[in-house]
C-alpha cells in the first residue's frame, strides 16, 4: 500500500487511543461524488474504501471507484470490480496445494535462469491446520492423545513441509495443529476488524478483509469481517499481487425481529434461514443481515449464521458492526486500544449499526421473525432440506422410500401399519458389543459428533449440550452403546469454558471425550465404526445415520457407510445420542428410562436460555481467550522436533506419495498458444443436478481397490498408512485418481453402479473414470463433462478443478454452477459452459454417447458469448444447440487464454524486466 496517490483528495486523519491514524473517508467521497453512503449497504462501503484506498496505484481506476459508489438495487448485474483483500487465510487441506504450487512455480522459475524470491506471497497468509486430525479412537479419555499421535504419523511429511514454506516464504504463519479450526481461530484471534499498516511514514486504518481457501471463510462475517470462500488457485493469484476480480454483487436484505423463544437455538435459527435463502436463490449475490432482531442476537450466533452462507448459496452473509461486536472484541481478550480503534473507526466511516440507523436499500429483501423458528435438523444428505425435530420420525421414514429406495423394514414402526408387519417379518440384525447384544436397523444412531466450525464456536449451545449432558447424566440416562460418540471443540478455549462450568465430566459420562481440535467428522475425518457394527451395516444394507452439529452433510462426506446424515445443535447431537435413533418424535417420545424405570423425554432435561446465559457469564473468561492464544504460534514437541528443510526450493523427493511437483508448469512457454476449438470431444461423466466438490473431489477415505489406493499400494503404502484423500492434496497422482471418485456419485453412463465408473465409447467398455481418462488420452481424444443444476456446490476445493484439468477435460456443460467451482474451472483453463434457461440434457435428448464439437472458441471469447455446440449420435443424427461461456469478467480472458490463472501469472513474472 502507498499513499502518494489520492486522486479523489479523501485521505483524513482519526485520533485513537494508539495514536492518530490516516483513513480513507467515505465522508468526504462521498460529498465529492453527491452520493448518500447511508443508503449503501455495509458491504458495498467496505468494498468502495477498498478501491477508494487503492485507487490511482495501478490496480483501481477513478471510474471503478465511481462505479462502487454509484451502485444501485435496481440494477440486475453489476459490472466487474477488482478487489484487493487485505490478508489470505487457509487450511491444510486447501493450503498444502496451494504452496505445492508456489514451490513448483519457483522451481520453474529457477529452471530458467531468474529469481525464485520472485514467487512469494505479496499479502499475508495464515495457514491453520486443522484438516487432519481424524476420530481414530472415540469414547475414552485416551482418544485425544492417541488420535494426534496417528495424526503426525500420517501427516508428518506433510507438516515437514509446511514448516519448510514457513521459512521460505515471506508474509507467510502457520498456526500447528491441535489450536483449533481455522475459522473460529479467525475469529477469536486472528481478525482485527480493522486493520492498521505502515505506509509512506504514517499508520494506515482500514477495514480487516479478507479470501480463504476454504468455503466457510465466511464464518468472520459475524464478525464485521468482509471475507468469502475462494478457490486454491484464486487465492494463489491475489498472494502474488493480483487483484481478485468480481461482478459488483446485488445485496439481499436479510431483516431479522423479535427473539428465539425457549427450546430453540442458533443452530436451528440458522437451518431456517438456510432453507428460506435456498429457495429464495441467492447464488453469487451479498445477504446483510439487517433488523432490530440483530440486538437480541449474540456474536457467536451471529458467526453460525455466517458460517453457512455456502450453504444458503450467497458470496457472503455479513453483520455490520454495532455494540456486540465491540463486546465480543473485549470478551475474547483483544487489546483494548484496538477495540477503540475498531469504534472510532466504524463510526466515522458510517460503519456502525444501531437500532435507530436508517435501513439501507437492498436488491431484495426478506424477513424473518425469530419467534417462530423451531427445533430443527437438515437432512439427510444436504444442509438446506430442513427437518423439523417433530417431524424427524416421519420424515425419515418418507426419505427411507424416496431417497433410498428402502421399505421401514428395521425402522422400528408399529406393528399396526404395513411397514410395521414388514418390519416383524424381516427382524433387524443383531450385533454384540462389549456392552452385550443389541438390534440394529434403518435409522438406527451409529455416530453422533459434537464438531465443526459452525457450533462448537458458539458458547451457548456448547454450555447447552453440557447442560443437557449433565441433566441426563442425572436421571440416569446414557449414550446407547452403538453410537461413536465425539467432541471435537474449534479451540481451546471451549475446553477450558466446559471445565470452568463443571460440564466435561457430564459429557465424557456421555462417551463425548474430545477427540481432536479440528474438523474431524464435518470433513469426513469421522474414524472406522466398530467393526461389528460395521459388517452389520453393510451385509444388511442399513440406511445407518449421523447426527452431527457440522455444516455438510452431502453424501459420502460423513462415513462412506452412513447414508443418512443430519446436521443439528450439539444439543439434539446429545439428545439423539441417549436414543440412539433418528426414527424418534422427541416431543412425545421418551429418550429412556430412569432408574425407577420412568421415561425421560427431552422436555425434563432442556436446559433454560437463563441457565445457559447464567452459567456462560460465570465461565466465560477474556483471560483464557488471551491465555490460549499467546502461544498459537509455537506448536507442541512433536511439531518443534520435525526436520525442516532448508532453502528456498524445495527438494522434491522422488518417491513421496504426500508432495509432489505439479507438472503443470515445467516447461512453460513464454506465449501461450492460440485458443482452438473443441472436436470430437467424449462425455466422460453425464451427472445429475447438486453435484458437489465432495463427488467430485472426495476429501475422504480412499478405497483400496480404487485406482487412487492402487497406486498407493504399488508404492508400498499400506492400507491403514492410506489418510485421506484430503491429505494427499498435494501428491497430483492420488488426486488425478481420485477425481470423480466418491463413492455415492451415479454417472448416467453406467447405470445401476456407484462410485468413479464410466463407459469408454465407442466400445461400450466399462471401466473407471480415470482409466477411460487415460485411455481417451492415448487416442488423442478431448473429454468433457455434463451436470444439471448447481455443479460444484459445496466445498471451496481447487482439485475439483485441477483433477478434471489433469484428466484431459476441456470444458463442462452443466444447467448452473455454484459460484467458486466456477471461477476455479476458469483458473485451471477449463471452459464452463452452461445451457441456455429453459434447456438441459433432457430437454435436448442428450445421452451422453454422442461426440461433441464445440465452436466460436478460436475466433475470440467474449464475456457470456454463446458457442455453437454439435452433438453426433451413432446414427448420424445431430442435435445443434447454444452454450453460454461463462467467463464472466474479461480478466478471465486473459486466464483462460493462458491455460489458468496461475500460468498467467507466471508468464507476467517471467516476461517482466
Amino acid at each position: 500500500m502507498t499513499t502518494s496517490a489520492d486522486p479523489f483528495e479523501a485521505r483524513a486523519t482519526l485520533d485513537s487511543g494508539s495514536g492518530p491514524v490516516a483513513y480513507y473517508s467515505l465522508e468526504r467521497l462521498g460529498s465529492e461524488l453527491g452520493v448518500r453512503l447511508s443508503q449503501l449497504p455495509y458491504t458495498i462501503r467496505i468494498l468502495l474504501e477498498n478501491a477508494l484506498r487503492h485507487c490511482g496505484q495501478g490496480t483501481v481506476t477513478e471510474d471503478e471507484v465511481r462505479a462502487i459508489a454509484g451502485w444501485s438495487p435496481e440494477e440486475p448485474v453489476g459490472r466487474d470490480i477488482p478487489f484487493m483483500p487485505g490478508r489470505v487465510l487457509m487450511q491444510d487441506f486447501t493450503g498444502v496445494p496451494a504452496i505445492v504450487d508456489m514451490a513448483a512455480m519457483r522451481a520453474e522459475v529457477h529452471r530458467l535462469g531468474g529469481d525464485p524470491s520472485k514467487i512469494n506471497p505479496l499479502v499475508p497468509i495464515d495457514l491453520v491446520i486443522d484438516h487432519s486430525v481424524q476420530v481414530d479412537v472415540a469414547g475414552t479419555r485416551e482418544a485425544l492423545a492417541r488420535n494426534v499421535e496417528m495424526e503426525y504419523q500420517r501427516n508428518g511429511e506433510r507438516y515437514a513441509f509446511l514448516r519448510w514454506a514457513q521459512g521460505a516464504f515471506d508474509n507467510l504463519r502457520v498456526v500447528p495443529p491441535g489450536a483449533g479450526i481455522v475459522h473460529q481461530v479467525n475469529l477469536e484471534y486472528l481478525a482485527s476488524v480493522v486493520s492498521v499498516k505502515e505506509a509512506g511514514g504514517e499508520r494506515v486504518a482500514f477495514p480487516d478483509t479478507l479470501v480463504g481457501t476454504d468455503s466457510h471463510t465466511t464464518m468472520i462475517n459475524g464478525l464485521s469481517v468482509l471475507g468469502w470462500g475462494v478457490g486454491g488457485i484464486e487465492a494463489e493469484a491475489v498472494l502474488l499481487g493480483q487483484p481478485y476480480y468480481m461482478l459488483l454483487p446485488q445485496v439481499v436484505g436479510f431483516r431479522l425481529t423479535g427473539a428465539l423463544v425457549e427450546g430453540s437455538t442458533a443452530t436451528d435459527l440458522v437451518l431456517t434461514i438456510t432453507q428460506m435463502l435456498r429457495r429464495s436463490g441467492v447464488v453469487g449475490k451479498f445477504v446483510e443481515f439487517c433488523g432490530s432482531g440483530l440486538s437480541s442476537l449474540s456474536l457467536p450466533d451471529r458467526a453460525t449464521i455466517a458460517n453457512m452462507s455456502p450453504e444458503y448459496g450467497a458470496t457472503v452473509g455479513f453483520f455490520p458492526t454495532d455494540e456486540e461486536t465491540l463486546a465480543y472484541l473485549r470478551g475474547t481478550g483483544r487489546d483494548p486500544e484496538q477495540v477503540d480503534l475498531v469504534e472510532r473507526y466504524a463510526r466515522a466511516q458510517g460503519l456502525f449499526r444501531t437500532d435507530s440507523t436508517p435501513e439501507p436499500r437492498f436488491s431484495d429483501l426478506l424477513e424473518l421473525d425469530m419467534s417462530t423458528v423451531e427445533p430443527s435438523l437438515a437432512g439427510p444428505k444436504r444442509p438446506q432440506d430442513k427437518v423439523l425435530m417433530r417431524e424427524m420420525k416421519e420424515a425419515f421414514h418418507t426419505a427411507l422410500g424416496e431417497v433410498y429406495g428402502k421399505s421401514s423394514s428395521h425402522s422400528g414402526v408399529g406393528s399396526g401399519s404395513p411397514a410395521g408387519a414388514a418390519a416383524e417379518r424381516e427382524p433387524a440384525p443383531s450385533v454384540t458389543l462389549d456392552g452385550g447384544e443389541v438390534t440394529l436397523r434403518h435409522g438406527s444412531v451409529v455416530i453422533a459428533a459434537i464438531t465443526s466450525c459452525t457450533n462448537t464456536s458458539n458458547p451457548s449451545v456448547m454450555i447447552g449440550a453440557g447442560l443437557l449432558a449433565r441433566n441426563a447424566t442425572e436421571r440416569g440416562l446414557s449414550t446407547r452403546s452403538w453410537v461413536k460418540a465425539s467432541m471435537a471443540p474449534g479451540s481451546r478455549v471451549v475446553e477450558d469454558y466446559l471445565k470452568a462450568a463443571g460440564l466435561l465430566p457430564h459429557l465424557e459420562e456421555l462417551r463425548f471425550h474430545i477427540v481432536g481440535y479440528g474438523c474431524t467428522t464435518c470433513i469426513g475425518n469421522s474414524g472406522p465404526l466398530a467393526e461389528p457394527i460395521a459388517e452389520a451395516v453393510t451385509e444388511h444394507d442399513l440406511i445407518a445415520a449421523s447426527v452431527l452439529s457440522g455444516n455438510r452433510n452431502f453424501e459420502g462426506r460423513v462415513h462412506p457407510q452412513v447414508k443418512a446424515n443430519y446436521l443439528a445443535s450439539p444439543m439434539l447431537v446429545v439428545a439423539y445420542a441417549l436414543a440412539g435413533r433418528v426414527d424418534i418424535d422427541l416431543d412425545n417420545d421418551p429418550l429412556g428410562v430412569d432408574s425407577e424405570d420412568r421415561p425421560v423425554y427431552l422436555r425434563d432435561i432442556w436446559p433454560s436460555q437463563a441457565e445457559i446465559a447464567q452459567t456462560m457469564k460465570s465461565a466465560l473468561r477474556p483471560e483464557a481467550y488471551r491465555e490460549r492464544y499467546s502461544q498459537i504460534f509455537k506448536g507442541d514437541e512433536r511439531w518443534n522436533g520435525l526436520p525442516v528443510p532448508e532453502g528456498s526450493l524445495y527438494a522434491w523427493e522422488r518417491n513421496s506419495t504426500y508432495i509432489r511437483e505439479l507438472p503443470i508448469f515445467r516447461n512453460l512457454p513464454k506465449e501461450p498458444s492460440a485458443l482452438s476449438d473443441i472436436h470430437g470431444a467424449r462425455v466422460l461423466a453425464m451427472l445429475g443436478d447438486s453435484i458437489t466438490t465432495d463427488h467430485i473431489s472426495p476429501a475422504g477415505s480412499i478405497a483400496a481397490k480404487s485406482p487412487a489406493g492402487q497406486y498407493l499400494i504399488d508404492h508400498e503404502v499400506p492400507v491403514q498408512g492410506f489418510n485421506s484423500y484430503g491429505s494427499r492434496r498435494g501428491n497430483h497422482e492420488v488426486m488425478i485418481r481420485g477425481t470423480f471418485a466418491n463413492i455415492r456419485l451415479r454417472n448416467q453412463l453406467a447405470p445401476g453402479t456407484e462410485g468413479g465408473w464410466t463407459l469408454h465409447l465407442p466400445d461400450d467398455m466399462e471401466m473407471t473414470i480415470y482409466d477411460a481418462a487415460e485411455e481417451y488420452r492415448r487416442e488423442g481424444v478431448p473429454t468433457l463433462v455434463i451436470a444439471g443444476k448447481e455443479y460444484g456446490s459445496g466445498s471451496s476445493r481447487d482439485w475439483a478443478a485441477k483433477g478434471p484439468y489433469l484428466l484431459g477435460v476441456k470444458a463442462t456443460l452443466a444447467e448452473s454452477y455454484e459460484r467458486i467451482h466456477r471461477s476455479n474451472l476458469v483458473g485451471m483453463g477449463v471452459l464452463p459452459l452452461q445451457f441456455k434457461p429453459g434447456e438441459n440434457p433432457q430437454s435436448l435428448g442428450l445421452e451422453g454417447t454422442e461426440t461433441f464439437d464445440i465452436d466460436g472458441i478460436a475466433e475470440g471469447l467474449e464475456v457470456g458469448k454463446e458457442l455453437r455446440v454439435t452433438a453426433r449420435k451413432e446414427d448420424g443424427s445431430t442435435i445443434t444447440f447454444n452454450a453460454i461461456a461463462r467467463i464472466d469478467v474479461p480478466v478471465e480472458l486473459d486466464y483462460y487464454g493462458n491455460g489458468g490463472v496461475l500460468q498467467y501469472v507466471l508468464r507476467r513474472l517471467l516476461n517482466e524486466p
